[in-house]
């Protein structure tokens, strides 16, 4: 039995079959005007409230004002949704909704076999067709016979749905991705009162526009109750998930709030120096909302310049952050370096996109590892981390402040467009289950030598200026050992680089042990870092349950190395280390361990699929073995 909704009440309809599922992706794909980022969102959004695991991919265009129409300009939203845990937004859609031709043409190749296509036939014209490189029409040549396809007049009908509305044709179209989203919501069993109460709230002061995305929500729902062309719907349970309270959260939302809660656990005010660069501007984005939480927020002229306040901030006693990507990073160098040799706390969030250069704006990477690493002038080693799933910025956030301000260090905080923007459930954690961050500054003005240090840590003291008895030069020149005027002796120079290595390599000291899903010992040990968490997970257990003889571990810190990383890749005949780059990663260990590995590099703009992993698996493992 299906259910058409009325303005007052729902009205019984037809029988249609109902089929349980364990998992479903979607993709929204259309023109970068058509909404597809907020129809995925809102799909993502319904699914968390009914209990769904999920994960998402939203893909932007490459260009900023790509022709309508064009292979360029499409834009799309990929999420997939389960009754069990997962941790990537899948690998091929089960269903694909195409606003135009060029919206099928970039995404079908993607489309698993059988799967479902909805097609806005009214953008199927000669004009667009034309545009996506089409010289018949897909819809009707019989090339989609390999896939269930569904097409309907979404902008007419919506139009339709809209005619008594008051609204501008113009106005009226822009409402089309809500009659698709009721199209899927209604295939896949999702209420509609979710998204209706958004459109009431995000439209409160335009009621019009509410009232419009309504009507067209629930004509596109009750347009696939109304026809026989929809014969089944689906359903996908809620995912046993650990009790608690959750939410939907996106990496740089999730990161933004993981410092402020390291500000408020560390009592320092949180100080972001930025300046807007994608796919990192959410942050500062993010952060602006919590002035009442002692944030203070700083959008520069330029990337120096937001990396120079932070610094600044840093030296006044504030928790410093500075935001970016790739080529943000590479401007900020001589800052950071700045940094290193005064040692104080930063943190440096590099939210990775493709480069070099300008690069791959809207797509994603992990291309920014070495410059991470060795992106500096002089011997000038600084902790670096990397978070790997949207709730994970959380904690990577927190950790990265800790370590920043107990050992007195710049840190640099990987994460990548894929993270930024993808989304899962997040469950908020409990205030006593978040690392105690109290920092006390310096006070004592007997005795005092800015540059004396911690015992253990090797920390400097950290000297808020204004504090009586506590004036102390900084700056970039080479600070003498305790005092911290300038020097030039060389075996002064020497010591104090020495100093500065060995206070990051004694962050390893607290590096938790490394745990190794699968055996602890075998055939085949996969290394991931950063967002390869998921597609290496999922192909790492598919793999072992089809009996083959395969663990993974996954690195947050990358530098300095956990202390049993040496030990781990010793117990494995073999190594592979899948990496969005071309094997930086597998540099690394190689030079760090003296342990050839098997470098499995993807630099296409796109994260790795799970299959891609697992097949690069089999291959390896049934491969001929040397006996020389």
């Amino acid at each position: 039995m299906t259910t058409r909704i009325t303005d007052d009440k729902e009205v019984s309809e037809r029988q249609v079959e109902l089929q349980k599922m364990g998992e479903v992706v979607v993709r929204f794909a259309g023109d970068s005007g058509d909404g597809m980022q907020l129809t995925g969102n809102q799909f993502t959004s319904t699914s968390a409230l009914m209990g769904n695991d999920l994960a998402t991919f939203p893909d932007f265009p490459a260009e900023i004002r790509a022709p309508a129409g064009s292979i360029a300009g499409v834009s799309a939203f990929q999420v997939r949704i389960a009754d069990y845990d997962i941790h990537t937004p899948g690998d091929a859609p089960d269903a694909l909704v195409a606003m135009n031709p060029a919206a099928l043409k970039k995404s079908l190749a993607d489309v698993r076999p059988n799967g479902i296509i909805i097609a806005n036939t009214d953008e199927f014209d000669e004009r667009n067709l034309k545009k996506a490189g089409y010289e018949t029409n897909p819809l009707e040549d019989g090339s989609l016979e390999g896939y269930r396809l569904y097409t309907a007049d979404i902008t007419t009908m919506t139009r339709r749905a809209l005619e008594d509305s008051g609204l501008d044709l113009k106005t009226q179209d822009r409402c089309k991705n809500f009659f698709a989203l009721g199209m899927i919501y209604w295939v896949y069993s999702r209420p509609v009162e979710t998204s209706i109460t958004w459109l009431k709230q995000k439209f409160k002061r335009r009621p019009e526009i509410a009232a419009a995305n309504v009507k067209a929500l629930t004509a596109g729902y009750n347009f696939c109750d109304i026809t026989e062309a929809f014969q089944v719907r689906y359903e996908v349970e809620p995912a046993p998930l650990e009790a608690g309270v959750y939410r939907n959260i996106m990496g740089n939302g999730a990161l933004a709030i993981g410092l402020v809660a390291a500000s408020r656990r560390s009592g320092l005010p949180l100080y972001l120096g930025s300046y807007p660069i994608t796919p990192a501007s959410d942050i500062l984005h993010e952060l602006a909302r919590f002035k009442n939480y002692g944030v203070t927020t700083f959008q520069a002229e330029d990337e120096i310049a937001a990396v120079c306040a932070a610094i600044g901030a840093s030296f006044g006693g504030a928790l410093a952050v500075t935001s970016t990507s790739g080529p943000g990073l590479a401007l900020k160098s001589e800052a950071i370096n700045l940094a290193v040799m005064v040692e104080l706390p930063l943190v440096v969030c590099n939210i990775q996109r493709g480069g070099p250069s300008t690069g791959l704006p809207t797509k994603t990477e992990q291309s920014d590892l070495l410059q991470a690493m060795f992106g500096r002038n002089g011997d000038s080693p600084i902790p670096v981390l990397a978070a790997s799933s949207p709730a994970d910025c959380f904690d990577t956030a927190l950790e990265a402040c800790r370590i920043a301000v107990k050992y007195m260090v710049p840190v640099i905080l990987l994460s990548d467009g894929y993270i930024a923007n993808g989304s899962e459930p997040w469950k908020l954690p409990s205030l006593e289950s978040l690392p105690d961050l109290r920092t006390e500054f310096w006070s004592k003005a007997e005795g005092f030598q800015p540059y004396s240090r911690d015992e253990k840590t090797l920390a400097r003291p950290w000297a808020v200026p204004g504090t009586p008895g506590l004036e102390h030069r900084i700056g970039g020149l080479e600070k003498e050992d305790l005092t911290g005027n300038v020097s030039y002796s060389a075996t002064n120079h020497e010591k104090m680089t020495h100093y500065r290595a060995e206070k990051v390599r004694r962050i390893a000291n607290e590096i938790p042990e490394l745990v190794v899903d699968g055996d602890p010992a075998g055939d085949l040990l996969v290394v991931g870092w950063g967002s390869t968490q998921g597609a290496v997970a999922g192909a790492v257990r598919q793999a072992r349950r089809e009996g083959l003889s395969v663990s993974q571990i996954h690195l947050r810190y990358i530098n300095p190395f956990p202390p049993d990383l040496g030990d781990v890749l010793r117990r494995f005949e073999r190594v592979l280390v899948p990496e969005m780059n071309s094997g930086q990663l597998a540099l690394l260990l190689r030079a760090g361990y003296m342990r050839d590995v098997i470098s499995y590099g993807k630099v296409q703009g796109k994260p790795f699929f799970r299959t891609e992993i697992y097949d690069k698996i089999k291959e390896i493992l049934e491969a001929p073995r040397d006996v020389s």
